[in-house]
């Protein structure tokens, strides 16, 4: 009986990652969206849309911080960079930030 708990226990753990969203999935529900500071910003609030900005941005950070090392500019600097590409490309339909904090549909 123990086992039958375990093994049901640990396919119900294994089963979450399958329901969690993926950027572009968020992106398209409108739950995400590009803010002005280079980082990912929660448009509608969930949980899941959540823990999704801060997955994204723990390695957004990383990497612009490799960046700033590398060219030996300030972590500002590069996410201010990075905002404006990632505004630029945003897909018609998805939220960005305008400068004033409101999120729009581009």
């Amino acid at each position: 009986m123990k086992s039958k708990i375990l093994v049901l226990m640990a396919g119900l753990l294994l089963s979450l990652n399958a329901f969690a969203i993926s950027l572009q999935d968020a992106k398209a529900q409108g739950l995400v969206g590009e803010q002005t500071n280079g980082y990912l910003g929660v448009v509608v609030k969930s949980g899941e849309a959540s823990a999704l900005a801060k997955s994204v941005n723990a390695k957004r950070k990383a990497h612009y911080e490799k960046i700033a090392r590398k060219n030996q500019i300030s972590v500002n600097d590069v996410a201010k960079l990075a905002a404006e590409k990632a505004i630029a490309a945003a897909a018609k339909g998805h939220y960005i930030q305008t400068p004033q904090g409101k999120w729009v549909k581009k």
